[in-house]
């Protein structure tokens, strides 16, 4: 599961660095169980008998290999070849439940039994709970109150499958504020605790443990697109939060130059701080959740709220490795607004029969821009997970649209590319280690 030579892309080091991104900023309670973490996951994860149970799992559990559809009727719409790689499929429904088992089946190596994780669309506290109960492990999992309320069937999910949900109260009440308190119960408990991360960020080595769990995306959408089409994609395009998905679709195209790769962030309704949540469009390095990254914050380092309608993408930063990426130019990323993932989401129903997650609805944003500007290219989206759990937000919206609500504000048309990254950290109290 670790690089070969051919991927293109550096290990992070032994901090955890992806050029000057990542690290290890944490308290010092947590320093030597993230040293420890790190050093039996690399183990673990060469072990043949791991790797075995995991791929047995992934295959009669997770129903691995998802498909690869071909969107022939919306290719035709947008003037392309589409196509998509059904992580919506995926046992629970969303790409999420790959990282999960992955990290479930190593804390039950470790020998740890309660698990901890934090979520925002809930897509994650779903996953973790499904793995949780099929591995015998407990789990509690936080959750912002604001994601709670428009994420009511996923709340429903995890209850059923035996998690206790913890709704988080403080701060914007979304994924950050979860993930604060996820690890306010972990340095309290790092001894008797796993916590289990849900993306691709936070200290070393979850971005890259994250990436090598998800990237069977990426390998499977390479190998089924070679044998439909006996060709790679022009392009690689997937959603961006955190970024999980994204980098398991990127990981395994890095070696393959000709084959580009667009991460599309969330535009939110507007592009003012506070309204959107386009970590590396529009953000600047700084320290969160113990990490180096691109963040959104405001002049004197102090991290701003974020907005999405998409509460999987509705957080202030992202995985050290794409702003790694993004800086060296390998990768690029864009945004997309609410108005315009609603519609993308809208034609996906209406011409492939298929609901996609609000979150995947914004790489099918990124894919209809680059059928216009590169009309006949072969394009793959990565479809990160169905739209079910999105309903009751989706019938608010038309509830709201038919009493004539003033419509949401967009931003213009052809919003811009990633920015050049600018210097500068955020403040933080935490331990570069």
């Amino acid at each position: 599961m670790m690089d070969s030579p051919r991927a293109g892309t550096r290990q992070p080091d032994a901090l955890g660095r992806f050029g000057p991104f990542g690290g290890r900023y944490v308290p010092e309670t947590l320093f030597t169980t993230l040293e420890r973490l790190a050093t039996q996951a690399s183990s673990f994860l060469e072990d043949p008998a791991f790797r075995s149970a995991l791929a047995e799992e992934l295959s009669s559990w997770v129903a691995r290999p998802t498909p690869l559809t071909h969107a022939r009727r919306l290719g035709d719409l947008w003037g392309a070849e589409l196509w998509l790689k059904r992580e919506d499929l995926a046992h629970t429904g969303a790409h999420k439940i790959n990282n999960a088992l992955g990290q479930g089946l190593l804390a039950r190596r470790l020998g740890m039994r309660r698990i901890i994780a934090e979520t925002g669309a809930g897509q994650h506290g779903v996953a973790t709970a499904a793995a949780c109960a099929r591995l015998g492990l407990d789990a509690t999992i936080y959750m912002g109150a604001v994601d709670i309320a428009r994420q009511a069937p996923n709340v429903d999910r995890m209850k059923r499958l035996g998690a206790t949900v913890v709704a988080v109260h403080s701060g914007d009440q979304t994924l950050r504020a979860a993930i604060n308190e996820a690890l306010r119960d972990w340095v309290s408990d790092p001894e008797g605790s796993y916590y289990l991360l849900g993306s691709a960020v936070g200290p070393h080595p979850y971005p890259w443990l994250v990436r090598e769990f998800q990237s069977v995306i990426g390998k499977e959408a390479r190998e089924q697109l070679l044998s439909a089409t006996g060709n790679l994609p022009d392009v690689a395009i997937a959603c961006v939060g955190g970024g999980s998905n994204a980098i398991g679709l990127f990981h395994p195209f890095l070696g393959d130059r000709e084959v580009k790769l667009l991460g599309i962030e969330a535009g939110g309704r507007g592009t003012g701080l506070g309204e959107h949540a386009a970590t590396i469009a529009r953000g600047r390095p700084g320290v969160l959740h113990g990490c180096y990254s691109q963040l959104l914050q405001d002049p004197c380092g102090q991290i701003i709220e974020t907005h999405s309608i998409s509460a999987g993408l509705d957080y202030p930063g992202v995985g050290p490795e794409h702003a790694y990426l993004a800086s060296i130019g390998r990768a690029h990323y864009e945004t997309a607004s609410d108005d315009d993932a609603l519609a993308a989401l809208d034609a996906c129903c209406r011409m492939e029969g298929i609901l996609p997650a609000l979150e995947s609805a914004h790489a099918l944003v990124g894919a209809q821009r680059w059928a216009r500007s590169h009309p006949g290219q072969r394009i793959l989206v990565c479809l990160s997970g169905r739209g079910d759990k999105d309903l009751p937000a989706l019938s608010q919206l038309q509830e709201s649209s038919d009493e004539g609500t003033p419509e949401r504000r967009s931003p213009v048309e052809g919003d811009p590319p990633m920015k050049e990254i600018r210097g500068g950290a955020a403040q933080s109290k935490e331990t570069l280690r």
